[in-house]
């Protein structure tokens, strides 16, 4: 990770120059805003027009879309997905693998579960129940009929 530029090739061809940031190597389109407080993960895309506030910590392997803005002091897991236009607001925590439509709203102080999915346009307010994990995936542990494994 000493290369100070990366250049990234998309499936139609366009060729985009991403900065790393200083602060734990995540790659920074131009004209994108990291406050230098904040920690990008490696391998997290900051694409362009996106503004990340002071103090947030962004896990390895997630993706800040076009002109989403993400407040001060936000956690946000690893492999997250964050859309074009969201806004994201101050000490909010996002946990890994969740998916946040383009033009979200989420307001200061939300905590959303690994996993969750917020769809285009949705808004998720403090003390809601949105992006609440799906149902399958956190089921409980069903009992078995038979006999135990020695």
């Amino acid at each position: 990770m000493n290369a100070k530029f990366v250049s990234v090739e998309d499936d139609a061809g366009k060729v985009t120059r991403y900065a790393r940031h200083a602060n734990g190597g995540g790659l920074v389109a131009p004209g994108a805003t990291v406050a230098e407080s904040s920690r990008i993960g490696p391998m997290t895309y900051v694409e362009y027009g996106a503004r990340i506030g002071s103090g947030c910590r962004i896990g390895h392997g997630s993706w800040i879309d076009r002109d989403a803005t993400i407040g001060d002091r936000a956690v946000i897991g690893d492999g997250v997905r964050i859309g074009r236009g969201a806004v994201i607001g101050n000490r909010v925590h996002i946990g890994s693998h969740s998916r946040i439509g383009s033009s979200v709203l989420i307001e200061h102080g939300v905590h959303l579960h690994a996993d969750s999915r917020v769809p285009d346009g949705g808004q998720v307010l403090l003390g809601s129940r949105a992006g609440v994990p799906d149902q399958a995936k956190n089921r409980g542990h069903r009992k078995g009929r038979g006999r135990m494994a020695a």
